[in-house]
C-alpha cells in the first residue's frame, strides 16, 4: 500500500516528466502502470519521442 509521501513523490515525478516532454501526450493510465519501474517509464517515453534511451534515463534521474 502506497503511503501519502509515496503518492506525492509519484505525482511530482509524473508532472515533471509531462513538463519535460510537454509536446507529447501521455495517457495517465499508461503512466500509472510504469510507476516504480524506471525501465518501463523510459520505454514509454522512448516509444512516444524516439529519443535515445540513455538520454531519457539521464533526464528522469536528474529530476528524481
Amino acid at each position: 500500500m502506497a503511503t501519502p509521501k509515496m503518492n506525492h513523490d509519484w505525482h511530482r515525478l509524473r508532472d515533471r516528466i509531462k513538463s519535460m516532454w510537454s509536446d507529447v501526450e501521455f495517457d495517465d493510465q499508461r503512466m500509472k502502470k510504469t510507476r516504480g519501474s524506471l525501465r518501463q517509464m523510459v520505454t514509454l517515453i522512448q516509444e512516444r519521442t524516439d529519443e535515445p534511451r540513455a538520454q531519457i534515463r539521464q533526464k528522469i534521474v536528474a529530476v528524481m
